[in-house]
């Protein structure tokens, strides 16, 4: 009986975001209902979804996120990104479609110091998408090249995907951290293979150009030296601290966020800007913490109900191949990148999807890093690509049109699906680094 209420209550859910309901708001009404049928009394079903609610709070892993977040705030409002960004140019500066590398070389690296993806896309859509332009870079060529790579900031470490994913596994945080370093410089190799190939093919979408972007002059080089140590130096705090056991991801995150802060007054922040981006913070941080705590009282509902082990057995049951299991796991992630935004779709399957992979066998840092690849690869998928609205809404052309960064990103797409199934295929690239440094 508790199983068929929870596929019920499950049924309900998928049917309330459809018709647009808060998924948040619907995880708290399934949840409260689904209990309440079960047990018979609402006043118990309360109690023990209210207590739910108290022991997530709880978790010292719930203060990573917002954290994290300010971190990345502080060093996108301090104009470090543009700092990298002109770092990475002079670097590669021989390279055919530079300036493109240069804008996946820069969300590589300002992924590990910002979590999440959306400020990686408004961030280089003012500063790349300009630059690129200015130089005749074919519009659909820059636009995918600013949403594609902006995926990035959630595979490299610190990610917010990556922590929500640890939360509702139980999985360790830092290890899962670990585990998306070889990844995403997997698919950042990718991504650049796939521009030079493209520029030498056909050189008009990315004309070549020596110069620097900016004058050698004192000021800028300063300004250059400033922002590009201090982003080496918070990677290195945040991601060493926790590699060499020196702090917990809580305590990295605290540490990350302090010198961030730093960085951003010794780059001229001052009252107003710091508030700023605390509220920011805030504003992107509340909404995340908002579903999880939800999504921990969808979890019990599914516990209680026995709803998970039996999916499980249905889906085992099937008797296909376990590879058509996983092909299914990618086509509902999918289809819900084009509806959901990816917080959501992690609560909604993974309490569901990771035990259905663990007994199939598949390595749980692997398939993490699976599942968030695929995931990611949802935010540039139409009708509803949250990455392709965020470049929509920062690069400043009007003539930037949506098709255009759809048609821009899809070669992005395909090779982040090709980064997931080769992580899927060769788990080494997910557990090696976890097993070395962590042991």
């Amino acid at each position: 009986m508790g199983g068929d209420i929870a596929l019920w209550m499950l049924a309900l859910l998928v049917g309330m975001i459809l018709f647009g309901v808060h998924i948040g708001v619907s995880f708290a009404i399934c949840s409260a209902l689904g209990v309440w049928l079960m047990l018979g009394s609402m006043e118990a079903a309360l109690a023990i979804l209210g207590n739910t609610a108290f022991e997530a709070v709880r978790k010292d892993v719930f203060a990573v996120i917002p954290l994290f977040v300010l971190m990345g705030d502080f060093v996108s409002r301090s104009g470090a990104a543009a700092d990298l960004y002109r770092i990475c140019d002079r670097v590669l500066r021989r390279l055919p479609g530079r300036l493109a590398i240069a804008t996946i070389a820069g969300n590589t690296v300002f992924a590990a110091v910002t979590g999440v993806s959306i400020a990686a896309a408004a961030a280089f859509s003012r500063i790349a998408y300009p630059e690129m332009r200015k130089l005749g870079y074919k519009q659909t060529f820059a636009l995918g090249a600013v949403a594609g790579s902006a995926c990035l900031g959630m595979l490299i470490p610190p990610s917010v995907l990556l922590i929500v994913w640890a939360i509702l596994t139980e999985m360790s945080v830092g290890a899962l951290f670990i585990a998306g370093i070889l990844p995403g410089v997997m698919l950042a190799t990718l991504f650049s293979g796939y521009v030079i190939i493209a520029a030498i093919r056909n050189p008009d979408i990315a004309p070549a150009f020596e110069a620097p972007l900016v004058e050698d002059s004192p000021e800028e080089r300063r300004s250059e030296l400033i922002g590009g140590l201090g982003i080496l130096g918070l990677i290195l705090l945040v991601i060493g601290g926790i590699w060499t056991g020196l702090f917990t991801p809580t305590e990295a995150a605290g540490f990350g966020a302090i010198g961030a802060l730093i960085i951003g007054v010794i780059k001229g922040m001052r009252g107003k800007e710091i508030l700023a981006a605390i509220f920011q913070a805030g504003k992107t941080t509340a909404p995340i913490m908002f579903l999880l705590i939800t999504a921990q009282m969808y979890s019990r509902l599914l516990a209680i109900g026995g709803a998970v082990n039996y999916i499980k057995a249905s889906f085992l049951s099937l008797g296909v191949d376990p590879f058509m299991i996983i092909g299914l796991m990618v086509v509902i992630w999918i289809l819900l990148g084009m509806l959901i935004d990816s917080v959501s779709i992690i609560l909604l399957t993974v309490p569901i999807f990771a035990p259905i992979a663990a007994v199939l066998g598949i390595d749980p840092l692997a398939f993490a890093i699976f599942g968030i690849l695929v995931i990611e690869a949802g935010l540039l998928t139409p009708p509803f690509g949250l990455l392709v609205y965020t470049v929509k809404g920062s690069v400043p052309d009007p003539t930037a049109t949506l098709s255009k960064i759809f048609i821009g990103s899809f070669p992005y797409f395909l090779l982040i699906l090709a980064a997931a199934f080769i992580v899927l295929f060769i788990p080494q690239l997910a557990n090696w680094l976890p097993a070395i440094m962590l042991r």
